[in-house]
């Protein structure tokens, strides 16, 4: 099914209740993967809202508490405890800006890029073990579905400003 701009409020409705279950049932399933996952030594995996965190630092080097808070949709607050949970990991460095001390910008460790690679290897090779079970079709819709899924997110995102 298309939809698009002239798409009923039905149709719309049933596309956005899958997404709604399918995306966070995605995720949870390739966590599971990496859970079960003997072959490979695990790092230690961080929780999902540490690794949103740690991967929008990884972006945006530098960001400010603030900043990745309102980026990730977050209170200020819980960002905070994630960051205190990840200086005191080893994951992530809290540095003083120079013309306000009461700014802190955030850098990830070499530890956490180490880390995050190796969680994203095993991610990446379950995903594309499972991609290879689907028909040619199959890949081809989703491949075709990644722009219209990242603007789907986008507009989210900003809704939420």
């Amino acid at each position: 099914m298309s939809v698009n701009n002239s798409a009923s409020d039905e149709d719309l409705r049933r596309v956005a209740s899958g997404l709604v279950a399918c995306l966070p049932a995605l995720a949870r399933a390739v966590e599971r993967q990496v859970d079960l996952d003997d072959t490979h030594p695990k790092p230690a995996k961080p929780s999902e809202a540490q690794l949103s965190l740690l991967r929008h630092v990884e972006a945006y080097d530098g960001i400010t508490v603030r900043e990745a808070a309102e980026a990730l949709l977050m209170k200020p607050n819980n960002v905070s405890v994630l960051v205190r949970q990840l200086t005191g990991q080893g994951l992530l460095e809290r540095r003083q800006d120079p013309g306000d001390k009461r700014v802190a910008h955030l850098h990830l460790t070499a530890t956490a890029r180490r880390e995050i690679a190796e969680v994203e290897h095993l991610m990446g090779g379950h995903v594309t073990r499972a991609l290879r079970a689907l028909s040619d079709g199959e890949r081809d819709a989703l491949g075709s579905a990644l722009g219209a899924l990242n603007a789907l997110s986008r507009h989210l995102h900003r809704a939420t400003r």
